[in-house]
């Protein structure tokens, strides 16, 4: 893994403390299971520089603004959540972008949230949430929201929620209800023909896509059909979206991810503060040591480029040079890292 930056990341969380704040305030202590994790910019920083990151776009993690009752509410936190993200993208140039948050449900108050994000504060894009408040992407009443992104050929970053479901005790939603919330949401996009009526939305799906590579085949005879469509068409659909390597980069995930995506759409992805960094590390070296050097480059910066323009001529940077003890702290979990991900491979008998 080297230490030179150069990824551009699509999925990195930003808790900022007024948001967890109100998150206390209402009850809530975690986020699909796991613990609130603390956040900082300078933290974010050495992250990013220990695993090799130039660029991180910043995005709001689940619950977003739905554990909000008060849709006036919701729209004030989303206006907040994103004047302060604008804020961090103006104050560090060339490190950190964002996604806008959005008040979904309420679709009136995500397309003037939307709007505001995208033209004013310049947002690389807007995050979605799977489902909100068990209302999922992809269902009616959505059309307005739909056409203004398509309008402004924006980027959708779709992270998944918990499932509008009781848990079941001892899996945490992290592990495996958010990998179903996703697929959910591809579903419905696709069985209700969102990329095709809107085909200027780039979707991102976080953690590859959930189960959509695995079961992609699957899902595409169902949906033809139930709709008479052809199976073809249903999966050429699929493929239109992109796909982030969030806690996915494994050499049991990333080949079918490769195999089903389309070229250029496999964007880098730490899912960093709720990943923890060992995790982040885990999975980057699982990107960097399986595939062949053109499909890393491309994972990790050229394709995201390309999808950002404002990124593509930018020149990798990085944070000053860090303290003699911290460079020597990152070169040693750096090794340990890289140790790690090959001791803990499955073997061939």
């Amino acid at each position: 893994m080297s230490s030179s930056p150069q990824r551009i990341d699509v999925h990195q969380h930003v808790v900022p403390d007024f948001y967890a704040a109100e998150l206390a305030r209402a009850g809530v202590a975690d986020a699909g299971g796991r613990a609130l994790p603390d956040w900082s910019p300078e933290s974010a920083l050495e992250v990013m520089d220990l695993v090799g990151t130039a660029t991180a776009i910043l995005s709001v993690s689940t619950p977003g603004t739905c554990f909000l009752a008060d849709p006036a509410e919701a729209a004030d936190l989303a206006r907040g959540l994103n004047d302060h993200s604008a804020a961090l993208t103006s104050d560090h140039p060339g490190r950190f972008g964002f996604f806008g948050t959005l008040p979904m449900p309420d679709v009136d108050a995500s397309v003037a949230e939307a709007t505001r994000a995208l033209d004013t504060l310049r947002a690389d894009g807007v995050t979605l949430l799977a489902n909100n408040q068990g209302t999922y992407l992809g269902a009616d009443g959505q059309d307005r929201l739909w056409r203004t992104l398509n309008d402004r050929g924006a980027v959708v970053f779709v992270h998944p929620a918990e499932l509008p479901a009781p848990p079941v005790d001892g899996i945490p939603a992290f592990a495996a209800d958010f990998l179903l919330d996703t697929t959910r949401a591809a579903y419905l996009l696709v069985r209700n023909g969102i990329p095709r009526r809107y085909p200027d939305i780039r979707f991102i799906l976080s953690h590859a896509g959930g189960f959509v590579p695995y079961a992609s085949h699957r899902m595409a005879v169902t949906i033809a059909n139930d709709t008479s469509r052809s199976p073809l068409d249903v999966l050429d659909d699929f493929r239109s979206f992109y796909f982030d390597t969030a806690l996915s980069s494994s050499p049991a995930a990333l080949p079918t991810l490769l195999a089903f995506a389309r070229p250029g759409h496999i964007l880098f992805g730490s899912d960093w503060p709720f990943a923890p960094t060992p995790a982040g590390q885990y999975f980057a070296n699982g990107l960097d040591t399986t595939v062949d050097p053109g499909t890393v480059e491309a994972v990790n910066r050229t394709n995201a480029a390309s999808l950002f323009p404002r990124l593509a001529g930018a020149t990798p940077v990085r944070s000053p040079a860090r303290p003699a003890p911290v460079r020597l702290r990152q070169a040693i979990q750096r090794t340990a890292a890289r140790l790690a991900f090959k001791l803990v491979q499955p073997g061939t008998d």
